[in-house]
């Protein structure tokens, strides 16, 4: 039987996410959006006089930035590929550091950066870049720009989940799997697609699905697994028609 998706990251990510399976794997997939999280942005941008370089480890990050000042001129680094993206969509320059925010701290000390640096984040962050940066000698602050509100799954994921179809659950931070796994441990046929390993360690003890780690930290190794899932359902689906 071929798998349902079920996508809980916030909006417009989600929304995103969910169209780049569809172009990888077709139109035919079964894709449920439920975010376990709502983005709301709130904070204050503190002076730029000085800043050398921005920092963003989302993509809300950017966005948050892009709706609080309307300087450009200011080169910014990205955890990923992604997010990097994003940033000059919005008129930055970006580098990427195509990983996790280990790889963004390293880049950021092996350009020789002297800083300041300021680093735009949600309330909830991983990391520690800011004082690790500091500590290395480049001085960095952060601003808080925007709030991570928990959301309750809709009643159609609900309905999803009490069922006994295979279920595909990507999971992108440590914070939605934590969300989503409050009240309970899954269940059997679902198979949990973790961004890294900081996520997966939030799937509880006897969980009783697969738990799968991406190969790299970012969307397109997700895409990678979840294509291989999707590819292995048809091919069980066609199998027993066969028969």
């Amino acid at each position: 039987m071929t798998p349902t998706i079920l996508i809980t990251r916030p909006d417009p990510a989600g929304a995103l996410f969910a169209d780049a399976i569809r172009q990888r794997v077709g139109c035919g997939v079964a894709i449920e959006i439920s975010p376990l999280l709502k983005i709301v942005f709130a904070g204050e941008l503190p002076d730029l006089d000085g800043i050398t370089r921005l920092i963003f480890t989302s993509r809300n990050g950017v966005e948050a930035f892009a709706r609080a000042s309307d300087r450009r001129d200011i080169t910014c680094y990205c955890v990923g590929d992604a997010t990097a993206q994003v940033a000059r969509d919005h008129g930055l320059t970006a580098i990427s550091s195509s990983g996790a925010a280990d790889d963004l701290v390293v880049r950021v000390q092996s350009d020789a950066v002297t800083g300041p640096c300021l680093h735009i984040r949600g309330d909830r962050s991983v990391g520690d870049i800011a004082r690790r940066l500091g500590a290395s000698g480049i001085p960095t602050s952060e601003a808080v720009l925007y709030r991570q509100v928990p959301n309750p799954l809709s009643d159609q994921a609900q309905r999803l989940l009490r069922g006994d179809g295979p279920v595909i659950l990507p999971l992108f931070s440590p914070r939605t799997a934590q969300l989503f796994f409050a009240n309970g441990k899954g269940r059997p046929k679902m198979t949990v697609v973790a961004l890294s390993a900081a996520v997966a360690a939030m799937v509880p003890d006897g969980f009783d699905g697969e738990l799968i780690v991406a190969e790299r930290p970012d969307a397109a190794a997700m895409l990678d697994v979840i294509q291989r899932l999707v590819d292995q359902g048809k091919s069980l689906e066609t199998g027993k028609r066969a028969q």
